[in-house]
């Protein structure tokens, strides 16, 4: 099995690769706009990306790929409804870099409070303005907002408690029972933690639902001077109203992701927000320590096993949750050549769709179960020829999905 990896890896992921017995392609600089090409001439069978973009165009280029896998969380740089349409899995690897983005997100709140960076760059230039920067908030018994308690949010709720704050957090899935036990106070939605915090952390996916969900209701909110932390996707702040409320209401915001960062790891970048005085930016690093990428180096590692040897795929994004099959044809039948071919034959001349078929070996290998998915119904006519037009065949029985013969 090829394995290209097209980023920045650990040296342990590759050579667990090459233990597990893949032929290893190794090219970690490549530039998204080159990822097509690469993939064509390689022809792997996974692709493993950490920020580069894999569109369309790559993936239609390689005739063998089966699996792309981002080496951390998040996958919005994979253009996944291609790879779906492809037959090809999508992978990733959710959690192990929570402690590190949330180890971020406590150097970010800490930068807007103390404003570091603004005393580096003074010192650097020879000034000398304690009178200035001898003013701070201070962050013990204020009260620390997250939105989204995933385990990034929970990592970083156990952190901001060590800090003395007060935590409240909003989640879609959020309960009042767990609230009370991860020790946080509960937030009906994300304008109540807007307008009850000191600080303001983002820590939920990206998708449609969350694109600008710092918008400008959200920011005016939030109390003025307050703080807003962004680690988890650009998309999900809008930076015009940001920008406003940064110069309007002197809000201070961390940000480790942008609407429009380069594709690779260096580049140009153009983006306006970073520039504002009170904004303090560092460059989408948040999972990148070496204990978080030598975590994902060995999840990518098991993904890559699990799929070799059994076809499953751990963390897969892009397997449909249900299928549209409506009925479940049971066959029983000897465990001989053509079978399923016969049953298959009749439900295709039947204009029938299979979608999903699980075939049940018994004790011994003489007699086989297939539990066949379909999309539609067999009519009578139909289960009499599978019936009487293979001499193996046992037994057929069909259902509905609701139980019902």
């Amino acid at each position: 099995m090829k394995v290209l990896i097209a980023d920045k890896f650990e040296k342990v992921g590759t050579d667990g690769l090459k233990e597990l017995g893949c032929t290893v392609v190794s090219q970690p600089d490549l530039k998204a706009e080159a990822l097509p090409a690469a993939v064509g001439e390689v022809d792997p069978h996974i692709l493993i990306v950490r920020g580069t973009k894999v569109t369309a165009e790559t993936l239609h280029a390689g005739a063998s790929l089966t699996l792309v896998i981002r080496a951390g969380a998040g996958i919005d740089t994979i253009d996944v409804a291609t790879a779906s349409a492809r037959g090809i899995f999508v992978s990733n690897c959710p959690g192990k870099n929570s402690i590190a983005v949330a180890e971020l997100v406590m150097g970010l709140v800490l930068a807007c409070d103390r404003r570091i960076p603004d005393q580096v760059t003074d010192l650097r230039q020879g000034r000398w303005n304690k009178a200035e920067y001898a003013k701070a908030r201070g962050l013990y018994g204020r009260t620390l907002g997250i939105v989204g308690l995933g385990q990034i949010g929970r990592e970083v709720a156990l952190r901001a408690r060590a800090f003395g704050m007060r935590v409240l957090a909003w989640s879609r899935t959020l309960t009042h029972d767990e609230a009370n036990r991860l020790e946080v106070a509960y937030a009906q939605s994300p304008l109540e933690v807007a307008r009850l915090s000191d600080v303001v952390t983002i820590n939920v996916a990206a998708n449609a639902d969350t694109r600008h969900l710092v918008d400008a209701e959200f920011l005016a909110a939030m109390r003025p001077g307050a703080y807003l932390i962004n680690t988890s996707r650009g998309s999900v702040v809008d930076e015009a109203a940001l920008a406003r409320a940064v110069s309007e209401k002197k809000i201070r915001a961390g940000l480790d992701v942008f609407q429009d960062e380069p594709g690779g790891g260096t580049g140009e970048f153009a983006g306006a927000i970073a520039r504002a005085p009170g904004v303090y930016g560092t460059h989408h690093v948040g999972a990148s320590t070496d204990q978080a990428q030598v975590a994902i180096a060995h999840e990518v590692i098991r993904i890559v096993q699990a799929f070799r040897e059994t076809g499953e795929v751990p963390n897969v994004v892009n397997r449909l949750a249900r299928s549209s099959a409506s009925h479940v044809l049971v066959i029983r039948h000897r465990n001989r050549p053509g079978v399923l071919a016969h049953v298959f034959g009749v439900l295709a001349g039947a204009a029938i769709n299979v979608e999903e078929v699980e075939n049940i070996i018994y004790h011994g290998a003489q007699a086989t179960l297939a539990r066949i998915h379909l999309d539609g119904q067999p009519g009578d006519a139909a289960l009499d020829r599978i019936r009487s037009g293979n001499e193996d065949i046992i037994s057929v029985e069909l259902s509905r999905i609701d139980g019902r013969r």
